[in-house]
């Protein structure tokens, strides 16, 4: 079985708008799901942090090492017998210049999958959870992989700071990833979905591009003695596909437009999958 490359992914991915893993870089039968299995895709997701941070003590941490470490994201899968389906890039390809990325958030895999595809369209930065861009041997890493923290405590001195940092960073031609939800969540909730990214594209005069992503296969460990170490590698379901498009560029504009705008192209996105929306307010 062959093995897809980052170089080959983004050459189809340009060309196309999309891509669908092809027959001979695919495991010919879907492993059963088991121990094993969840442990080989977990280490194989999971290992991108220690990866950089040893590349990063040792001086040798780029945006493009990163990629590829976060390449596995697609390899693993396939290797497994599983699909990677992406769609829909092609309006992404044809703006030039810096935009919002919105993402609805259902596991660990897209936060590691994304990157490898948003740095083909140019350097971006990401928000996350202080929590996440503070850990131990990490938090120099994820300060040159532009993770931007906020915390929970002071929300609005957070929002300021991201305002002030983002607009800053989109100006130098960095785009910005946020996942509305805050935290992975199994149904995609309108009350759940926040308006921050939305008012940050404003205020930097940016447009928004959402991204719906059907991350089923990893779930979250929600229950035994392991869901308290192991909690972001549940057991994962080689049954289902890895799913992932962008929707249309949405031009800058009022935030509670944008706002809105993203929130229904990815409910529907999601609804054509088969998954659950709550598009209640």
């Amino acid at each position: 079985m062959k093995k897809t490359d980052l170089e080959t992914f983004r050459e189809e991915l340009l060309a196309t708008g999309g891509y669908k893993t092809p027959d001979d870089r695919r495991a010919p039968v879907r492993h059963k799901p088991g121990p094993l299995v969840t442990m080989r895709f977990s280490f194989a997701v999971s290992r991108v942090f220690p990866f950089c941070a040893v590349c990063e003590a040792l001086g040798l941490l780029k945006t493009e090492r990163w990629a590829k470490f976060c390449f596995s994201t697609v390899t693993m899968p396939e290797s497994l017998g599983m699909n990677v389906m992406v769609e829909g890039w092609g309006d992404r390809a044809a703006y030039k210049g810096p935009v919002m990325y919105l993402c609805n958030h259902m596991s660990t895999l897209e936060t590691i999958l994304l990157p490898p595809i948003l740095l083909t369209y140019g350097p971006f930065n990401v928000v996350a959870k202080n929590s996440l861009a503070h850990l131990p041997f990490l938090e120099k890493a994820a300060v040159h992989m532009g993770i931007v923290g906020i915390g929970r405590k002071n929300p609005k001195a957070d929002l300021m700071r991201l305002f002030d940092v983002g607009v800053k960073r989109i100006s130098e031609g960095n785009s910005f990833l946020i996942f509305p939800q805050g935290t992975r969540q199994k149904v995609f909730q309108r009350r759940h979905f926040s308006s921050i990214g939305a008012k940050l594209a404003e205020k930097a005069g940016i447009p928004i591009v959402p991204i719906a992503i059907d991350s089923r296969c990893m779930p979250t460990r929600e229950k035994g003695l392991l869901s308290k170490v192991f909690k972001d590698f549940g057991t994962v379901d080689t049954s289902k596909d890895i799913r992932l498009a962008a929707g249309p560029v949405i031009p800058c504009g009022k935030s509670r437009e944008m706002h809105e705008a993203s929130f229904d192209w990815i409910a529907s996105k999601l609804e054509s999958w088969g998954l659950p929306t709550d598009r209640e307010k």
